[in-house]
């Protein structure tokens, strides 16, 4: 795996993208059905990758030095009911990777190639949930063959993100350290649980003694969630704290519902309470990191 140095330094807070489909679906995607996919974004590493690349230079314009790849839903089982056999499937998760690496141009862009829970590889929305019926051993065996390709694909950190069970969790540690790669550990959560109910406490020790995990946090979650998540990470593990929420709207199923309740002016929160990678998730776009982008440089001011 390329640029396994990867760290998160002590005194300077780091910028992640937001929600890759959302600008996808801005751009037109979602008209013609490309996301309404099990595939989800990973359909368009197929279709339209160059669309991938624009999203990604865009998020990269707008302030981010990490790009979260397009493979969040992607799996060899999605793919393979596509008629697309396991080598090329496995082209196209280094190509997710590529596409990030070409957006960012050079030196002091990051690419984060995303691990997506295994509810996500269902398409049913059970990574809300969680207590998939699978064993330990079973979720590792799972992710194994995905993870393995995407430590070798040249990213310099492994994404495990919106994982909501400590089980999947537990799995992903045992792989990281088989591979030996970077990586972060992000939760999706409701309060202060995992979505599989499961107290942050106890999620996110799995995470202590495993040196490959460079991060721990949360996303996909409220942006009110976010402070007590923060403060129980950086207690239990005493890792560097990655958190990217969603912008506060609910998915009923159908469409995103309710208020937008993110906001930039959260950001400065967040970095006062311990976070040193910020970004966004679903429904957070170009706008919403160029904010946070200038927020977080108007806190380090202050501190300086």
């Amino acid at each position: 795996m390329a640029n396994v140095g990867f760290a998160v330094p002590d005194d300077t807070v780091i910028v992640t993208d937001g929600g890759l489909a959302t600008e996808l679906e801005a751009r037109g995607h979602v008209l013609s059905g490309d996301l309404c996919d099990p595939l989800w974004s990973a359909r368009l590493l197929v279709d339209a990758p160059e669309d991938i690349a624009a999203v990604h230079a865009a998020f990269f314009a707008a302030g981010a030095v990490i790009a979260t790849t397009a493979g969040y839903q992607a799996s060899f089982d999605g793919f393979a009911a596509r008629g697309i056999d396991r080598r090329a499937a496995a082209g196209l998760l280094h190509r997710s990777v590529e596409l990030a690496r070409q957006a960012g141009g050079g030196p002091g862009h990051w690419v984060a190639a995303s691990v997506g829970p295994y509810g996500a590889a269902r398409a049913d929305a059970s990574e809300y949930v969680g207590r998939y019926g699978l064993s330990v051993a079973e979720l590792t065996a799972w992710h194994r063959p995905r993870l393995e390709v995407l430590a070798d694909a040249g990213a310099d950190v492994l994404a495990l993100e919106t994982i909501p069970d400590i089980d999947e969790a537990e799995a992903l540690m045992r792989l990281v350290c088989e591979a030996d790669a970077p990586a972060w550990l992000s939760y999706t959560i409701d309060g202060t649980s995992t979505r599989a109910g499961q107290p942050l406490r106890e999620a996110f020790a799995v995470a202590v003694g495993v040196p490959q995990i460079v991060a721990v946090g949360v996303n996909c979650c409220a942006p009110g969630d976010v402070l007590p998540a923060i403060e129980i990470a950086r207690e239990v593990t005493g890792k560097p704290v990655i958190v990217y929420p969603n912008s506060g709207e609910s998915w009923d199923g159908h469409r995103w519902v309710g208020p937008k309740t993110f906001s930039a002016r959260f950001a400065a929160q967040w970095v006062a309470a311990g976070a040193r990678i910020v970004g966004g998730c679903c429904r957070v776009g170009p706008a919403d990191i160029t904010a946070i982008t200038a927020e977080i440089a108007l806190t380090q001011e202050k501190f300086e």
